[in-house]
């Protein structure tokens, strides 16, 4: 039995990265093969299947930071113990291996804008040092830089001038059942469990609230401005969590935007809360993909996102009038939104084709390519 081990902070089926990182996991002991799990957290569900192995790891105060150097020593400390014929596979710089890594996000490819507070700031400057030294390291000595996107791997040859036969795309998968087209029952039952009013259309933004890097900034003052529209019969709601949420409720409040921004914070239930909506909006200024905007898609959502995004490679020409410069800037969103607004049910029959094409391609799909390169380095 071919043993693996994965080193990530995350194995959940909740979202982004850590949904790959899940797939990956669930493929490879649904294959037979004996799977070792170096993370932070693990879904009890993988925990639990025949041939999972977890080597837990603490994250100190939820902190990413201090669990980094802890996840990187457990994963020498399993890998060592099983042997040099371990198949190895980290998520960036994560840990000290010379092994195949999984680029999800590229630190060097984004400066994050954190202004919430000085000691946070100062925080996310030590982060970002410790995490471009490792990301530095790990990519310089790995046999094989398996990317999400084309934008990523663009992105991993400029910054560190790796080979490109050394990188190669892999793209997400989807699950085809949780992010299916909605039906109109599923679409009445979640917009009653959302508690959102019949009368009038819902857009939805998705992501972390913990810096700027989503773009959540640019979308509020859109809204602020879309709002300001006589008639405008367009709510949104904002699934995510992070240390601006209490500041953007605050400014919401302020703006008098109460009754058009709902806040949900974070939410386990995403399949629920894109079936109850009709638009999602994603100006983000950095996004390795876009798994997001990818599931909003499959479920028949238009979306509006960055172009720069890499999510945007696997997005149909037919949508290059929602798609967002970039950079992007608030007067080209508010554009963007009045233009889905002004026919959406062709944006919608869109979305139905989109969706049908990245529905195509599953989690297994994915973990199959992934096996192939890690095997093959």
């Amino acid at each position: 039995m071919t043993r693996w081990v994965l080193a990530a902070g995350d194995f959940t089926p909740l979202g982004g990265m850590d949904r790959a990182n899940h797939a990956l996991a669930e493929h490879l002991a649904g294959a037979g093969r004996e799977v070792h799990l170096v993370a932070h957290r693990v879904w009890p569900s993988l925990a639990a299947a025949p041939g999972v192995v977890v080597h837990g790891v603490p994250r100190p105060l939820g902190s990413h930071l201090l669990g980094a150097p802890l996840l990187s020593r457990a994963a020498s400390s399993v890998a060592g113990r099983l042997g040099r014929d371990a198949r190895l596979l980290s998520n960036g710089g994560n840990t000290r291996w010379q092994a195949p890594t999984w680029i999800h996000y590229l630190h060097a490819a984004h400066v994050p804008h954190v202004p919430a507070g000085v000691r946070a700031r100062a925080v996310a400057a030590t982060g970002r040092r410790l995490f471009l030294a490792r990301e530095r390291e790990a990519l310089m000595r790995a046999p094989a830089v398996i990317c999400n996107s084309e934008r990523t791997a663009a992105d991993v040859r400029r910054h560190y001038g790796i080979p490109e036969d050394r990188v190669r795309v892999v793209y997400y998968g989807t699950d085809a059942h949780t992010f299916g087209p909605v039906a109109s029952a599923e679409r009445a039952e979640a917009r009653r469990a959302l508690g959102l009013d019949p009368a009038r259309s819902t857009a939805v933004f998705v992501g972390a609230l913990s810096d700027r890097r989503k773009g959540f900034d640019l979308l509020f003052d859109a809204w602020r401005e879309l709002s300001a529209i006589s008639g405008w019969n367009v709510d949104l709601v904002v699934a995510g969590a992070g240390a601006e949420a209490g500041i953007w409720e605050r400014r919401s409040r302020e703006a008098g935007l109460s009754e058009r921004i709902r806040f949900l914070r974070f939410r386990t239930d995403i399949p629920r809360v894109l079936a109850a909506c009709d638009l999602l909006v994603h100006p983000a200024r950095y996004e390795a993909y876009g798994l997001g905007v990818h599931e909003a898609l499959s479920r028949a959502l238009p979306v509006i996102v960055s172009a720069g995004a890499g999510v945007a490679e696997k997005i149909a020409d037919d949508f290059g009038p929602l798609m967002l410069p970039d950079p992007v800037c608030v007067e080209d969103l508010v554009a963007r939104i009045r233009l889905w607004h002004d026919d959406p049910l062709c944006w919608q029959a869109r979305a139905e084709r989109a969706g049908a094409a990245l529905r195509a391609r599953t989690w297994d799909q994915m973990a199959r390519e992934i096996v192939r390169i890690v095997e093959g380095a």
